[in-house]
């Protein structure tokens, strides 16, 4: 799958499909509703504009990560699924009700933490693409995973340094990381990493990566790497966020995402005191639940 030409997913194709979508939705509202009525109704059906705005929701799920993005025109990526059914609850607070699909779902290794809710997510939902890092793990959620994968007819493919996905007009998901075979990898140095750009502002989604990534990372692609916002690698914990790395990420925000009472003691005090240094604002799902923000394509809130 691997090209030098972006690969689209709408929005001359997804988004009127999420349109449509939601016109069935509700029609079937309509039907349902209608023996209660006294006189004829008039129904509307609304197309709502998003007025050009990105939005990146770090969800709360406790101990992992799970990732929402959805772009102006309403197509959706979910970047992880956390460990439990959490992330159904986490993402029904950015859905509409009667939003049965998403886009593409990318797992960025095989950890508990990252996977364990996709399976739940590929049941509710009509998830078109799934990408995963290509780590080969036996354990029980990562055959789990790939069941729900096959069971619900879900395109597969392995993430590979290179692939950008145009995700809508002017908003651009580029994999930074694997570039090569991570079969036998250990899972967190095999963590996918994505660069999310929208004109003029940008995430970077690291997953569980550890510095030495984080090295070549720097090495390849240096200012590339400038960000808005960084996921901050593996939970805070002290084995990622390079002062190298961080220095040409240079982010504005810094999220982490972890529980209050995760038995790790994430995020390391001087993973924090580092970022500090970097004038970056840390921000924690521990501390402030699901971080949302939005981007207009020049400034990042």
């Amino acid at each position: 799958m691997q090209s030098d030409n972006p690969m689209f997913i709408g929005p001359t194709q997804t988004a009127h499909f999420i349109v449509a979508r939601h016109k069935i939705s509700l029609v079937v509202l309509f039907i349902q509703l209608a023996p209660f009525c006294l006189g004829a109704l008039n129904l509307t059906i609304f197309v709502l504009e998003r007025d050009g705005v990105l939005t990146v929701a770090f969800l709360d799920v406790g101990q992992g990560d799970a990732i929402y993005v959805e772009t102006p025109h309403g197509n959706q990526v979910l970047i992880d699924g956390g460990k439990g059914r959490a992330v159904l609850r986490a993402l029904g607070t950015q859905m509409s009700y009667f939003d049965r699909s998403i886009d593409m779902v990318i797992a960025t290794h095989p950890d508990l933490d990252h996977i364990g809710g996709l399976p739940e997510v590929f049941k509710r939902f009509d998830v078109a693409t799934f990408i995963e890092s290509g780590v080969e793990d036996p354990g029980a959620e990562n055959k789990a995973l790939h069941e729900a994968v096959q069971n619900e007819g879900i395109s597969l493919d392995t993430a590979r340094r290179g692939m950008t996905f145009m995700l809508d007009t002017e908003v651009m998901l580029e994999i930074l990381f694997p570039d090569r075979e991570v079969t036998t990898f250990e899972p967190n140095t095999g963590s996918v990493v994505a660069k999310l750009t929208y004109k003029d502002t940008s995430f970077l989604f690291t997953g569980d990566s550890p510095a030495g990534i984080e090295t070549y990372l720097t090495a390849v692609y240096r200012e590339k790497l400038k960000s808005n916002v960084l996921k901050v690698g593996h939970h805070g914990s002290k084995t990622s966020s390079a002062e190298l790395f961080l220095g040409f990420v240079d982010p504005e925000y810094a999220v982490i995402s972890a529980s209050c009472d995760n038995p790790y003691g994430h995020p390391h005090q001087e993973i924090l005191d580092r970022l500090e240094q970097f004038k970056a604002q840390v921000l924690s799902t521990c501390n402030l639940g699901t971080l949302t923000f939005t981007s207009n394509g020049e400034t990042v809130t």
